[in-house]
């Protein structure tokens, strides 16, 4: 894991908008994740009111309803928020690998910046760490973001 996030300078977030989609499975880490999306957003300058959030009942119905943001032309960036973690099984491993494909695709098919944020962990306590504790990655979707909306606008004018 790495905990070498790079050093965005300060970004203007106040004309952007944002689509959110959070998956409802595992919802105390999604939410913890954001919690924080939000609180970085604003600190941004990005108003709630410019942050659409559509729930979904797990992370494999995360691409669909990212999909239905990014198509919608309201958003600079869709973000995609699911908590998947490992059981006796590697599902959580397939689900992710999936998910992750499948957000890729849409970025690029639709031009538009898609940033995943669906935490795959092996254990409850490596996902905590991510969503609720030390490893704000949250704040670092969100960063994300607003660096992938700025970039988009240059390129849309």
């Amino acid at each position: 894991m790495s905990l070498d996030a790079p050093a965005l300078g300060p970004i203007d977030g106040a004309p952007f908008s944002f689509g959110v989609v959070a998956a409802c499975f595992n919802a105390e880490l999604v939410e913890g994740l954001l919690a924080s999306l939000k609180t970085t957003l604003a600190a941004g300058g990005v108003k709630p009111e410019r942050i659409e959030l559509l729930r979904v009942p797990g992370s494999h119905e995360v691409p669909y309803a990212a999909q239905l943001l990014a198509v919608s032309g309201r958003h600079n960036c869709v973000i995609a928020l699911g908590v998947l973690i490992g059981g006796d099984t590697n599902h959580h491993e397939m689900v992710g690998n999936s998910v992750s494909q499948a957000l890729q695709q849409l970025s690029l098919a639709v031009r538009l910046p898609v940033i995943n944020g669906v935490i795959v962990a092996n254990t409850r306590s490596q996902a905590e760490a991510r969503c609720l504790g030390a490893i704000n990655r949250g704040a670092e979707f969100a960063r994300a973001a607003l660096a992938m909306a700025e970039l988009q606008s240059k390129f849309s004018r």
